[in-house]
Order: C-alpha cells, then structure tokens, then sequence
C-alpha cells in the first residue's frame, strides 16, 4: 500500500464506526470527555493500534485542522558542559574534557546572525549545567542577541537549567526568571522534563531537578508570562503508567496557566548513552510504540493542549509523516545546527522546503508559523 494511503486512514470511517462498543476509553475519547488514569491504561495496553491511530486523527482534525505546521528554528547549545551527567544522555562533557567547550559572547553572536541569514525567526538555546558561569553570562548572552536582532524570539534556557541556576547562584528561580525576562527572554523550550515520575526519574536522570521541582519552575514562568515547549522522553526503560502519570501532569498544570505551547513527545536515542553502556537499553523503541505514545498524547490532553509536535530529528522522514496522522500537527522547526541528538547519532539538518514537502506528500497543507504558533506564511 502507497504511504500516503496508509497514513491517511483509508479505511478510517470505517474503523471508527469500530470503535463504538469496542473500548470504553476510545468512546470518551470520541466523545470530547476527559481520559482518566485508567482510560490512558486501556489506551496503552489493550486497544487495537489502527483505532487508536484513527480516534486521534480524528481528535487533531477537530481540534487542528488540516495544517502541519513548523518554525524556522536555529538550535544555540552555548556549552555541553555539565554538572550533572544523566544515563540518557550523549550530549554532556565535564569541565576539562577534550571535547568541552563554551561560547564566547563573539561567539554566539556570529552563530546568531548565521541564523538570521538561514531565516531562523526563533533561537533555541539550551546548553549543559555549567559550574563556573554567572547569572550575568545568560543575561549578558540574551540582551546582546536581543540588541542586534530584536524580532528573533529567544527560547532559551529549560527549567531544569533555571532550576540549576537557582541553586549555583543563591537567587530564587523568580528572581533568575525575572532577570531574564528583563534581558530579552521571550520564551522557554521544553527540555528537561523527561518523565516526572520519581521512580523512573531517578534511573535516568543524575543531578538534575525532580519531575515536581521542573513543574514548579516551568509554572512561575508562565505566571509571568513566559509561555513554554513542554517534552516527555519515552522509549528506554519506563512503563505505560509513567507516561500516563506525566500527560495528566501536564495536563494539569495546562488548566492552570496555560502556558504550553506544544507537547513535544520525545523519542530516546540510546547510541553513545550510558543507559546503552551499561546493557540496560540494547535497541530503540518500536515505530508501532512511537505511534500509540503520539496518539495517546493527543487524546490524553485533547481540548486542553492542542500542539502535539512531531520531532522528525528523531523519527525520520517517512516516521514523522505516520505521526502526523496518528494524532500530531506540528514538525517543530528546521533544527538548524542542532546538537544533543546528533551526539545520539542522528541526522539533523533540513529546511522549510523539505518539511513542507514532509506535509504535502501526506495530503495537508504547510504552514511557516512563530515561536506562538501564529501564522508567518502559508506554503
């Protein structure tokens, strides 16, 4: 069967008509009801895959349309230095390491008018947990890239790194937010979420902030009006019950602020990680698990948050467009430059040609759109 025929659904009138009467938790779904714990349970473990993919197709044309949409993002990583040193993670490097570095402020602003030049309307900066970097280093990096290019949005900074911050310099995460903000902080990416569940937290991050700590942060942000990315990492060694417990958090904190821009399911890349080392992860999830996690988050947060980002970086070209039609809407940007899954040994460089390309070959329309999801231009 042509890819385009099969991610389209084209029997999906037909497995919908299924639906009723075969699941309880795919009815509610249907039905616009808000999923329970047990309703993400059923969904996960027992509900056929082809269903599910067409009961969250259904749900994103509802609540998306027919669009798929994507920034022109540049990726910034100023330093892979990094006090902590995570088991799912390729990118970090200690301090003195051959292959450590840092950016200098020359530095970063070349790599930003690079961007500009690429077309980038958005800068996503995110970097290690650097030991010996003062407050005044981000600060002094965001007000220079917002002097000599003021309509690029800076995204920059996770909550974990705020978080970090908070603790090597002695200032409250309000504070540190504040004084960004100041500087020229438009927005913040979603990293270092990865699953909030404590008992799956603490196997496969080290020295980073707890799922609650990255929760509290990300909500001072949005209450001073900090709109945010929101990840969650899936496909190493969690279970059905950590993802669920992390859509509901999000979903949660959504009703009360906000403030997400998008849910960027996040598929793990283990090559050159210690989680790979140490035997504990031998090969990547399958594209079949990929599918049911992004049709479950546009169930789980339907009505709520209505963004669920596609990360072709991980997935690939003919993956990402499955996933378009199992429940996402957005291909998140170009990922100019982008770094952390290149260390996990993907390929990252692509352009707005070849994701609108990604959109019109399975039948939508591409859209160039902010930072806000606003509309830059139909393609």
């Amino acid at each position: 069967m042509p890819l385009k025929a099969y991610i389209i659904h084209g029997n999906a009138k037909h497995m919908l008509e299924q639906i009723i009467g075969s699941s309880p938790a795919l009815e509610k779904a249907m039905a616009g009801e808000e999923l329970d714990y047990d309703d993400g349970l059923e969904l996960m473990k027992n509900v056929n895959l082809h269903m599910l993919g067409a009961a969250a197709d259904a749900a994103r044309r509802k609540w998306s349309g027919d669009t798929v949409s994507f920034a022109a993002s540049y990726y910034m990583n100023y330093t892979n230095v990094c006090a902590a040193s995570c088991q799912m993670c390729a990118f970090y490097r200690k301090k003195g390491d051959e292959d450590a570095y840092t950016l200098t402020p020359d530095e970063i602003e070349a790599r930003v008018g690079t961007a500009k030049r690429m077309g980038a309307t958005e800068v996503h900066i995110v970097g290690g947990f650097h030991p010996d970097l003062p407050l005044e280093y981000y600060e002094d990096m965001i007000r220079t890239i917002k002097k000599g290019h003021p309509d690029l949005n800076v995204k920059a900074l996770t909550a974990a790194e705020i978080f970090y911050l908070s603790k090597l310099t002695k200032n409250s995460t309000a504070e540190i937010l504040s004084r960004l903000k100041s500087a020229g902080l438009d927005s913040m990416p979603g990293g270092g979420a990865e699953l909030f569940h404590p008992d799956i937290r603490k196997r496969i991050v080290r020295g980073k902030c707890t799922g609650q700590e990255w929760l509290d942060v990300i909500e001072q942000a949005h209450n001073m009006e900090i709109k945010s990315n929101v990840t969650m990492l899936y496909g190493h060694i969690e279970s059905p019950e950590h993802i669920i417990d992390h859509l509901i958090k999000i979903r949660e904190l959504q009703k009360r602020t906000g403030g997400f821009l998008t849910l960027i399911p996040l598929k793990f890349s283990l090559e050159n990680t210690e989680l790979e080392q140490d035997g504990l992860v031998s090969h990547e999830c399958s594209s079949l698990y990929d599918l049911r996690v992004m049709a479950l988050s546009r169930l789980m947060l339907v009505g709520v948050l209505n963004n669920i980002s596609v990360y072709w970086v991980a997935y690939g070209r003919k993956l990402a467009q499955v996933a378009l039609c199992n429940g996402g809407n957005d291909l998140v940007g170009t990922a100019f430059s982008e770094e952390i899954y290149r260390a996990a040994g993907k390929p990252t460089a692509s352009s707005i040609d070849d994701l609108a390309d990604m959109a019109r070959e399975i039948g939508r329309s591409p859209v160039q759109r902010n930072t806000h999801f606003g509309t830059i231009r139909r393609l």
